[in-house]
């Protein structure tokens, strides 16, 4: 999960309601937003997550390419399990074929929705940092994301241990464990299988320290999550992302399964240049100087 940014800046000045309305009616409400970059009022333009937060927690799309991503997951897993030559993990390279298997999830927009949490920011209740997260991690009132459960009950039936690599501090373990609880999903108990960032000082946001702890002694059949992180070290620039994309292409729909997240992540740090402590108002300005070079 990557720390949320600040709320948008309030507005000092907006259009008249008139004129809103008559950009809303002829230009539909992403070119409203787009076009107050022009007028110098993008704090009072929707709040950029409004409509990716809205597309997560109503559209019937999303549902769709959640499940289909999980159905794909199960039909790949029995393939996997009866191919000991295969591992999802490019930290497992050798000596791994005899060991027992196993799958890597990421927890957040993978296994929990917090769209909830992105509504309440959207609508403006309360700070939004990382504080605020951990209040809400320690809520444990996230739902699951469609496809999740059964895949991991699907999983855990084929005696594959699963393990959640999640970017939740360690101090929000106990209310991710909880979290995890209440929607029904079983964490083994002879080990430990949620590994969260800085557990272990080695256990930074990069995942590959933790991809490589498990693949010590178990061959990682498939990894699934919503950032090319949760694959790959890919916190790098997005011309570097699209490499890595290519040269590891045979393996999306394969070992390596994507949910669908269009709120947060890597993805959105790259356009941002990875550059900390923008305002709102800069990241809007970064987003749309990117959709000028798709043009």
């Amino acid at each position: 999960m990557s720390q949320v940014g600040s709320e948008m800046d309030r507005a000092h000045t907006k259009p008249s309601r008139g004129s809103l309305s008559l950009g809303i009616a002829r230009f539909g409400l992403a070119q409203v937003f787009l076009g107050c970059l022009s007028w110098g009022c993008v704090a009072s333009a929707p709040h950029p997550l409004m409509q990716s937060t809205l597309w997560v927690g109503t559209s019937a799309e999303y549902v769709g390419a959640a499940s289909q991503a999980y159905e794909f997951a199960r039909k790949s897993l029995d393939e996997a399990l009866s191919d000991t030559s295969w591992t999802a993990c490019v930290e497992q390279t050798v000596g791994y074929q005899e060991l027992p298997p196993a799958v890597i999830l990421d927890i957040d927009e993978t296994v929990l929705d917090n769209t909830k949490y992105f509504a309440r920011k959207v609508r403006g209740s309360g700070a939004s940092s990382r504080s605020s997260f951990t209040e809400w991690v320690n809520e444990a009132s996230a739902p699951l994301v469609p496809g999740a459960l059964g895949f991991i009950n699907y999983a855990r039936a084929q005696h594959v241990r699963v393990f959640f690599v999640t970017n939740r501090l360690a101090e929000e373990e106990e209310g991710t464990r909880r979290n995890l609880a209440h929607v029904g999903v079983i964490v083994d108990t002879d080990r430990d299988t949620v590994l969260m960032r800085n557990e272990r000082p080695e256990w930074t946001r990069d995942k590959a320290t933790r991809r490589s702890f498990v693949a010590q002694d178990h061959r990682i059949l498939l990894l699934i999550g919503d950032d090319y992180n949760d694959f790959v070290p890919a916190e790098t620039s997005l011309l570097k992302r699209e490499a890595l994309s290519q040269r590891h292409r045979d393996r999306w729909g394969v070992s390596w399964f994507v949910l669908p997240n269009p709120l947060y992540g890597s993805w959105l740090k790259a356009v941002y240049g990875f550059e900390r402590g923008l305002s709102d108002k800069d990241k809007v300005r970064r987003m749309y100087a990117h959709l000028a070079g798709l043009e």
